[in-house]
């Protein structure tokens, strides 16, 4: 029926996404969702062309990055595929992912995200730790990037959201004015993750 395996994906998905009243979030995972995936790279993939052309646009597409597991990500990057995409990416970081190797855990500091790429995303993921408590560190500090993100945004865009959004975390407890910094961050996090270890401590029956 399909000449193509993007165009059939875009079909079902289009169908779907009528069906339930074209929701505010409804996302697709495509079968590319990385540069090491695309044949031959991102801006001449034809199956990601075609999905930007066939894909409803309030559908939000997931990417990982450069790789599944990306250490890097950059706003250049992020441009390429929202040109292909026609959409800004949801970003669906496998950061601290561990479920492919679990003897392996991942508490540093968020961190090889280019300061400025919130412009550049229309949302992003944190596929986490598969141990609960391992998070404490990535969460806290991917909320110190994102604070930062907003108070970046506040300077550049006068749009109403961003700048309610930047006031509102202002009286909250984080990262300073200026750049995102994973040291900052981390410290921050480590000073707030005693803290909870010190609660819990206190619970009866611990």
């Amino acid at each position: 029926v399909f000449p193509s395996l993007a165009q059939a994906q875009a079909s079902v998905a289009n169908e779907v996404y009528r069906e339930l009243g074209q929701p505010s979030v409804f996302l697709f995972c495509p079968t590319e969702y990385c540069s090491s995936l695309c044949s031959p790279s991102p801006t001449k993939s034809c199956y990601l062309l075609t999905l930007g052309q066939e894909l409803l646009p309030g559908i939000g597409v997931i990417w990982t990055g450069p790789k599944v597991v990306s250490q890097e990500l950059s706003a250049t990057l992020l441009e390429e595929v929202e040109g292909v995409l026609r959409r800004r990416p949801v970003i669906w970081d496998n950061l601290y992912a561990n479920d492919y190797d679990c003897r392996r855990v991942f508490l540093g500091p968020y961190t090889g995200r280019a300061p400025g790429l919130m412009p550049r995303l229309r949302g992003l993921l944190l596929n986490p730790n598969c141990e609960l408590q391992a998070n404490f560190i990535p969460i806290h500090t991917l909320g110190s990037w994102f604070q930062s993100e907003l108070r970046s945004c506040a300077h550049t865009d006068h749009a109403g959201t961003w700048m309610e959004s930047a006031a509102a975390l202002g009286d909250s407890q984080g990262m300073q004015e200026g750049s995102y910094s994973p040291q900052e961050a981390l410290e921050l996090a480590l000073l707030d993750w005693v803290a909870e270890i010190n609660r819990q401590a206190l619970e009866p029956g611990r």
